[in-house]
């Protein structure tokens, strides 16, 4: 099974172009040491929440916007040779680089992918982070294969669910923090794919409506929705 590195960011609005230009550089940097699929997304539709939501994952200021974004690898094992590999390429930029959004406010982590095809073309996104207790792992992992099938079946290209497993604690924002886990909690990292904005509107319009979406729901096995957090993005790097 791959492995996914997520990553949620804020860029400056106007770092956009600048930011696109860095991304496209490190593709060919991850993809020389193993990765294997490199996206980033650009936010569209990020609402804030009632209690928490990307937009205060990153602390995301009035002219910034926020980015869902991930790298694919073969498996762990390739994912920590290669992003140790990475951080002493040269064509990274090197320390002391100055980069075109504030990377202490960034957060990022490593997650075990659980179902889905990691590697689909995205067209839409809207991704997802979720706490969910860390003993519903397999109960979770069920559900949300069901979720999947009624999410294309309702015209989504592909669901990708990752579950936490090296999310580091951040110096001053985090996975953990975004989702206000719980010590008995992990994480969820996912994404649904849409061909387009019309295949989304429809999309959601069929799955709201379907009485399976209750029944399949992710609080069936304990997650908290309340504190789910959540987006629709475009792409601005495929690699």
């Amino acid at each position: 099974m791959t492995y996914v590195d997520g990553f949620v960011l804020a860029v400056p609005d106007a770092n956009k172009e600048a930011y696109r230009k860095l991304a496209t550089d490190a593709s060919v940097v991850f993809k020389r040491h193993g990765a294997i699929g490199f996206v980033e997304n650009w936010g569209v539709d990020v609402p804030p929440g009632k209690v928490n939501c990307l937009n205060s994952a990153v602390m995301r200021k009035p002219d910034e916007t926020v980015m869902f974004s991930w790298i694919v690898w073969p498996d762990r094992a390739a994912r920590d040779a290669g992003n140790t590999a990475v951080m002493v390429d040269p064509d990274l930029g090197g320390p002391g680089m100055e980069m075109p959004f504030d990377g202490m406010r960034m957060i990022y982590g490593g997650f075990e992918h659980l179902l889905g095809d990691a590697l689909a073309a995205p067209g839409i996104v809207d991704g997802t982070v979720m706490p969910v207790p860390v003993a519903s792992k397999a109960a979770y992992t069920a559900q949300a294969a069901k979720m999947a099938d009624l999410f294309c079946e309702h015209g989504a290209l592909s669901v990708v669910d990752a579950w936490s497993d090296d999310v580091p604690e951040g110096k001053v924002n985090s996975f953990h923090t975004a989702v206000l886990r719980k010590p008995d909690e992990a994480i969820v990292f996912s994404w649904i794919n849409w061909k387009d904005a019309a295949a989304q509107e429809k999309g959601w319009a069929a799955i709201m409506a379907d009485p399976r979406m209750e029944a399949f729901s992710p609080k069936t096995v304990g997650a908290d929705m309340g504190r789910m957090i959540f987006g629709s993005f475009t792409p601005l790097v495929v690699a």
